[in-house]
């Protein structure tokens, strides 16, 4: 499995995304309008609000409209954001309750001990005990204590599996694997 943080030239400058990754990550929701100038709230849902500068492309709604941040201020929890396209209340109100969006090919690079939660996303899941492969990773849910792993079965429910240190042992982007340790409870009766 490649690594999209590689700089190699097929990963550089193509635009495209790594095989297997989703082209566009949601990094937020366009709430309500503020104003007469086009701003509207914005529910942010990434971790690097930093990102989100003046001048930065991002696409809106299911069509990925492209559109230009123009300005983002406020509080961190509900800021503004205006876009260049456009600058009155009514051809913002268009995009009210629409998802934000930034390519997968445009994320900066992480430190070599992390990785983006979308780069988990269709790998198998193995057994540590015996390499018993469970499933593959379908989903992952954003819960209060940790995050919680879906697995998809070929033979059988899904699992959910917590992400924590007990139950996922390793994650190896390069073999495409995940390996866990099943507590007791966690395989269902089928």
């Amino acid at each position: 499995m490649s690594n999209p943080n590689d700089p190699t030239p097929e990963n550089q400058d193509s635009g495209s995304p790594i095989p297997g990754e989703p082209e566009f990550l949601a990094v937020g929701k366009l709430l309500r309008t503020h104003g007469l100038h086009g701003e509207m709230h914005l529910a942010l849902w990434t971790d690097f609000p930093e990102r989100l500068q003046p001048g930065v492309q991002v696409y809106v709604g299911k069509a990925h409209q492209p559109v230009h941040i123009k300005n983002l201020r406020g509080a961190e929890d509900d800021p503004l954001i205006a876009f260049a396209e456009f600058d009155n209340r009514e051809d913002a109100a268009q995009f009210r309750n629409q998802v934000v969006f930034v390519r997968t090919a445009d994320l900066p690079p992480l430190p070599d001990d992390e990785i983006y939660l979308h780069q988990l996303i269709g790998l198998r899941v193995v057994q540590d005990e015996d390499g018993a492969a469970l499933g593959v990773l379908a989903e992952i849910l954003e819960t209060g204590a940790n995050d919680v792993f879906l697995v998809r079965r070929e033979n059988g429910p899904d699992l959910l599996l917590p992400d924590i240190d007990s139950v996922i042992l390793k994650i190896n982007l390069d073999q495409g694997e995940i390996r866990v340790h099943l507590l007791p409870g966690l395989l269902p009766e089928v």
